[in-house]
Formats: C-alpha cells, sequence, structure tokens
C-alpha cells in the first residue's frame, strides 16, 4: 500500500515538475519574442493617444534606426525627437524650441522602451487572455520609482499600449495604426528646430 501511494506521489511530483517546466519555456519564448519584436521596431510609426488621468493627447509616434520621433497633433502641436543623450522639443504654436538630456526628464523611458535593446532583460512577463503584458520595475537616476508597463496582442505579436506610472504620475499610450518598413527623409530624425530644415 505504502509502495503505491509512493508511485502515485512520484507521478504527481514528476507531473508538477513537468507542466512547470513547459509554463517556464513558454514564458521565456514569449519574453524573447517581445525582445525580439521591439529590438525590429526601426522605420516603424504609429498613431496614439495619450491619458495622464486628466488631460488627452493624439499624435503619432516614429521609431528610426537610432532615434525616436514623437508628434503631438492634438490639443497642442509639439515635437519632440530622442536620442541616448540628447533630444529636443519644439512648441509649434509658439515657436519655441529646447534642447536637453532626456535622461533628466520623465522622457528617458520612451527612448528607452524602443531603442535600449537591454531596457527589459530585467522584467516580468504575464500572459492575460490573448494579451502579454511585459513590466519593469525600477529606479531612476534621481532614486524616484517607476513601474512601466507595455502590452501586446499576442497572436499576432503586435503592439497595444505603454502604461507609465512614475513618482505617483500616471500617463497611458494606446497604440494603433501601425505602419512598418516606412521610408523617412534624412532630416527626419534630426535634432534641429523644424522651422531650419524647410
Amino acid at each position: 500500500m505504502f509502495l503505491k501511494n509512493e508511485n502515485y506521489l512520484l507521478s504527481f511530483l514528476i507531473t508538477i515538475i513537468f507542466l512547470f517546466f513547459v509554463k517556464t519555456v513558454y514564458a521565456t519564448d514569449d519574453k524573447n519574442a517581445v525582445l525580439n519584436y521591439l529590438k525590429s521596431l526601426k522605420n516603424f510609426s504609429a498613431s496614439f493617444i495619450q491619458n495622464d488621468g486628466i488631460n488627452l493627447s493624439e499624435g503619432r509616434v516614429y521609431i528610426g534606426e537610432k532615434r525616436v520621433r514623437a508628434e503631438y497633433l492634438s490639443p497642442t502641436k509639439i515635437l519632440i525627437v530622442l536620442d541616448d543623450d540628447k533630444a529636443m522639443y519644439y512648441n509649434y504654436d509658439l515657436e519655441e524650441d529646447e534642447f536637453f538630456n532626456p535622461k533628466n526628464t520623465n522622457a528617458w523611458f520612451f527612448y528607452d522602451i524602443f531603442r535600449n535593446p537591454y531596457f527589459f532583460e530585467e522584467s516580468s512577463l504575464k500572459l492575460k487572455n490573448n494579451e502579454l503584458i511585459i513590466e519593469k520595475i525600477g529606479v531612476d537616476i534621481d532614486e524616484k520609482k517607476f513601474v512601466i508597463k507595455v502590452y501586446f496582442e499576442k497572436n499576432p505579436l503586435v503592439l497595444r499600449a505603454v502604461e507609465v506610472l512614475f513618482d505617483n504620475e500616471f500617463l497611458k499610450l494606446s497604440i494603433y495604426n501601425h505602419t512598418y518598413d516606412e521610408e523617412f527623409d534624412k532630416n527626419f530624425f534630426k535634432l534641429i528646430n523644424p522651422k531650419f530644415l524647410n
């Protein structure tokens, strides 16, 4: 009797270990697929709606080989171009530009999500319905806590939203109208006041 129970227990443990192993392998495959997808987003654009809990803004984001460009179209027309350690902000209505280091602002995460291939290496991945959610928790250079979640439709793998909780400030970008393999003018990602490009 004891041996029979021991065999059941052993079979049960082997089944649990096998299921855990399979789940871990699939989670690793999903995370690799998400990381490869983000790395592949070059010459890509998409429309977005930004919600900070109070205001809504609309625009379009462009991912180049090395830089990220965000154009806010409504309610205010604003251009932001981000590189690893330099960025430009231009307000079309006020005709004002400003150059800054994105690491010293709340904009640093936007560049890192799309152009830093190592950003999500220390992150977790959850599958909920047909949605993959990659989450990174950390602190910025000022020791402020952040939580970044990026949402993907799983099948097919498509970027759907970016959610950021940063020092008790909330921001969500809902992403749609994806365009892959865009061709950009050589000046499109330049860190120059757009008035000087015309």
